[in-house]
């Protein structure tokens, strides 16, 4: 049959170049395994040149690819799935590239992008290693390119195609039909979760972060099979660049559930959130260790285990969140696509023959038989390195639980409060990990005088000492909710981040003399206390604003939603439109909403006045219609900076009225000082006004107008002012209403009975058509920027070691030659 209006040539070149992907790094695995095995020069350059023009074929595949696919996502070619599935007309342009993120096929594309990046700087730069490192590498893009090319092997299919066609994998009757086509108006969008423009800059930051995990794992196999350490050295520079792009791809993360308050703050241990922390901490430990060997001669065995590790827990982690077991525990994990058994391998066939080697060369491995010093820098490191490891092991066993059920067919089921199982662990783990980082570089390598390092850190300490208290004293840290004991953990984990805070900041006038072109560790230590002073205090002294003091809620609690935004309904208040309503420090106000036709989202302006009047803002959060099967809208909280506090405001219910109005007044009579009931409570006329100067705007000049002075008393003593009126000109007349929203009441002056008893008619009328009201959840978030600060002085200090090192080994590469 002849479709209509299909655009198969795109689909046509996708498919040759992931076929063309797949032989061209096969040949490069091959071609970098015979030139590591070869002796001869002759011989190992032939096949390097060979490998390297295979290379540069699948670099250009993998290019054409992700080419091929972005042209078939932004010209809306909804005949194939992929763009079916993951995007639609209405779609804004910065959101096309986060569409290829969005799939699991386009995410192991752009994981192979950098793949060939880092390939190609490891060619130019890793010299005699590049065989070894670069056969590691090609092999990784190989399994790669198996989970794009989407073809049954004997039976069995084999990855996932992003250009396959969306009649092939569908079944509907519209298919036999050849202008199917005219049929498909739009595809099903992106999530409406992932509308954000983190998820532009996210996922390319991390998978980076992921892909880079392969060059300290490449060296060390290329060690192992060669038999040759001397791979520590230009290992490190890429450890530390590891370490500096997946630590922020992690905290991009963090960043992005902060500002989308998904889990209500920037962390909530969810597993995908965990399974990219594990990695770094392991990576990190090798970075220590990797010092540690250069430095001493100690842990080169410990650094082999660490980098082998790592690697492994970032394919383990593409197992958890790639294979759907996650599927009830994390929003963060992709769907199953039928490739577990392929994630599975992908994992094994990298982990088994590391370990193998590992363990097979293990005697081989130089090591110092000598007692380490407990007065030396190595000895503490390695604690340290030990200590990160171990925690990693604590989170990714809780993280794996899904995992273990399904293999030993157990049933654990998770702890009752999930956050608390980590934190109560893991503080302790900052309380260690803080002092280690504050003491460690006042030690000297293989020994220390405990005079002078009892010299130089006392200053440091009692500084620590004093800042701690003041924020433990007068910082109102007063996190109750587990105990006195875990709040004395707080308050010990606040002293350990604060030590390592002026610990290496003074270290880096102390000990290295203010040579802050030297000082990346001090640096990357000092941001990395920042982070834990961040965390402590953000997290033990957030604070809900939105109370309910009204007692109205369109709120029901969910005991199943852990991780809803909504959580207590308690916590939420709501307001009707044009009321002020009292919300602790503030009055705020619901003023009105639009939609903007671009985002498609609808925003809410929310004004906020200090009671103290210190202050007055306004805040616009917006919710958006979910797609994909999602129940009631999106929201996206909207935030109020200050450089010592964030406020968040998320709405968490909505409700327009723009239904027609069908209830009816009800006359009743009236006058001065009666009382009349309503359904939530009373209403009293107190006096009759003529031409109130303060109703003006209300009538005109040559009209005569009698307003009614009344006050509506609900049933929770929330008092109302209203004035309904009437305006006459001859005998012509004219209804003012007044209406108490809040309360879903109207009322109209219809007429004077009898002058003489002052008796009068009124209408009044309780609709729920005329109340606009949304119920929202107000955050605060004190000293959270000390975390967000923390995180680019951590970078920074990468980047300064990476430099520092690039420029050591160019001095002996100089020296040398």
């Amino acid at each position: 049959m002849n479709y209509i209006g299909e655009h198969l040539l795109p689909g046509q070149i996708g498919h040759f170049f992931a076929v063309l992907s797949l032989m061209a790094s096969l040949v490069a695995t091959i071609a970098y395994f015979r030139a590591s095995r070869v002796q001869t020069v002759s011989d190992k350059q032939s096949w390097i040149r060979l490998a390297r023009i295979a290379f540069l074929l699948e670099t250009i595949s993998v290019i054409t690819l992700f080419a091929t696919l972005y042209y078939i996502i932004s010209h809306h070619q909804f005949e194939y799935k992929y763009a079916y599935t993951h995007s639609d007309k209405s779609l804004q342009v910065e959101y096309l590239f986060a569409c290829f993120w969005e799939g699991q096929e386009g995410s192991f594309m752009l994981w192979s992008f950098w793949h060939c990046v880092l390939g190609w700087i490891l060619i130019w730069r890793s010299k005699e290693w590049e065989a070894g490192v670069m056969m590691v590498m090609s092999f990784a893009q190989f399994c790669l390119a198996t989970m794009l090319i989407g073809i049954y092997f004997f039976g069995t299919k084999v990855g996932s195609s992003p250009f396959s066609l969306l009649r092939n994998e569908m079944e509907a009757p519209i298919f036999s039909r050849p202008e199917y086509l005219s049929f498909v108006k739009d595809g099903t969008g992106l999530n409406t979760l992932l509308q954000n423009y983190w998820m532009v800059i996210h996922p390319p930051v991390l998978f980076l972060g992921f892909a880079s995990t392969i060059v300290p794992f490449a060296y060390a196999i290329a060690g192992l099979m060669s038999k040759k350490h001397e791979w520590i050295k230009p290992a490190l520079p890429w450890a530390s660049f590891s370490a500096a792009v997946l630590g922020t791809g992690v905290m991009m993360g963090a960043a992005w559930a902060y500002e989308s308050l998904s889990f209500g703050g920037y962390w909530a241990w969810d597993p995908v959130e965990n399974a990219s922390l594990v990695p770094w901490l392991t990576l990190v430990a090798g970075l220590h260790t990797n010092l540690i060997y250069r430095n001493s001669g100690y842990s080169l065995r410990p650094t082999y285990f660490f980098y082998i590790i790592t690697f492994s827990l970032i394919l383990y982690s593409t197992f958890l969140t790639r294979s759907g077991i996650l599927g009830d525990t994390s929003v963060h994990a992709f769907t199953d696509l039928g490739m577990n058994v392929q994630l599975l391998l992908f994992l094994l066939v990298f982990f088994v023959p590391a370990l193998f080697l590992y363990f097979k060369n293990y005697k081989n491995i130089p090591s110092i038989v000598k007692e380490e010093n407990t007065y030396s820098r190595e000895f503490w490191m390695f604690i340290g390195s030990l200590v990160l490891f171990l925690a990693g092991i604590v989170i990714i066993a809780k993280t794996s639980t899904p995992v273990i059920n399904k293999l030993f067919g157990t049933k654990i089921a998770p702890p009752e409060d999930e956050e608390f199982a980590y934190n109560q662990i893991q503080v302790f783990v900052a309380v260690v990990i803080g002092l280690l980082t504050a003491i460690t570089q006042y030690l000297k390598y293989k020994d220390t005088p405990k005079a002078f390092f009892g010299k130089k850190i006392w200053i440091p300490t009692l500084l620590a000492v004093i800042i701690s208290l003041c924020i433990s004293l007068f910082g109102h840290v007063s996190y109750d909710k587990k105990g006195p004991g875990f709040l004395f953990a707080i308050h010990l984990a606040i002293f350990a981040a604060v030590y390592a805070v002026v610990a290496n900041t003074s270290y880096i006038w102390l000990g290295m003399k203010g040579k802050i072109k030297a000082a990346g560790a001090s640096v990357a230590h000092i941001g990395f206390g920042l982070v834990l002073v961040g965390i402590l205090i953000s997290s033990s002294k957030k604070t809900v604003l939105s109370w309910n003091t009204t007692g109205v809620t369109p709120l029901r609690a969910d005991p199943k939603a852990k991780r809803d935004a909504v959580g207590d309904p308690a916590e939420n208040i709501t307001l009707f439109k044009a009321i002020p309503t009292d919300m602790g420090r503030y009055m705020v106000t619901f003023i009105g909403d639009t939609l903007n036709t671009r985002d498609r989202k609808r925003y809410f302006e929310i004004s906020f006045k200090a009671k103290n009047g210190s202050e007055e803002f306004k805040l616009y959060p917006d919710v958006i219609k979910q797609n994909k099967g999602g129940e009631g809208p999106s929201a996206n909280p909207a935030a109020k900076h200050y450089w010592y506090k964030d406020i968040f405001v998320y709405i968490t219910s909505f409700q327009e009225n723009n239904h027609e109005d069908t209830v009816s007044f009800k006359n009743r009579e009236v006058k001065a000082g009666d009382t009349l009931f309503y359904g939530n409570g009373l209403m009293v006329l107190n006096k009759v006004s003529v031409n109130p100067k303060e109703l003006k705007a209300k009538y005109a000049d040559d009209e005569t107008a009698l307003f009614l002075d009344m006050t509506v008393i609900s049933k929770d003593g929330r008092r109302y002012p209203v004035k309904p009126g009437i305006a006459l000109k001859g005998e012509a007349f004219r209804n003012i209403t007044d209406t108490v929203q809040s309360q879903s009441l109207v009322l109209k002056f219809n007429k004077v009975i009898d002058q003489k008893t002052g008796k009068l008619e009124i209408g009044v009328k309780e609709s729920s058509a005329i109340t606009d009201l949304i119920t929202l959840k107000v955050y605060e978030f004190p000293m959270i920027n000390i975390l967000w600060l923390g995180v680019m002085v951590m970078v920074v200090g990468f980047v300064m070691s990476i430099v520092q090192r690039l420029k050591t080994s160019r001095r002996s590469v100089h020296l040398v030659s």
